[in-house]
């Protein structure tokens, strides 16, 4: 198994939807993981082009309850990928998605709502 560590900053959130229970966010996830394979004589990182990810192993996280998400790709798509000479990975990517929340609005206009965002990734 690989341990994978991740962070996760919320950009902006765009739409609360009452109507169709959703709301958009834009995210900013970043994921770490080592991979002897990779490991290289040297003491800098590389940064690689973000084209190059499909070479690479990455973690298989998705957004729980997404409707609709897509990566951000203006002037190219917005991935990063950094290898450190130990082999560690640093995978960062921009991201906007559209997450269902299950709204009670039964005190509405004096209601709260709790919505959540969890991630998590298939184990084969």
């Amino acid at each position: 198994p690989v341990s994978v560590g991740m962070s996760l900053d919320i950009a902006s959130i765009d739409t609360i939807s009452e109507i169709n229970m959703d709301y958009t966010a834009t995210i900013f996830l970043r994921q770490r993981w080592t991979d002897e394979r990779l490991c290289f004589d040297g003491n800098k990182s590389l940064s690689l082009d973000g084209r190059l990810v499909e070479m690479l192993w990455v973690p298989d996280t998705f957004i729980v309850d997404s409707k609709k998400s897509f990566l951000h790709d203006i002037t190219v798509e917005n991935r990063l990928i950094r290898i450190y000479p130990n082999g560690t990975v640093l995978y960062a990517l921009r991201i906007t998605t559209t997450v269902a929340c299950s709204m009670d609005l039964t005190k509405y206009p004096m209601d709260k709502q709790m919505c959540t965002l969890q991630l998590e990734s298939c184990k084969t």
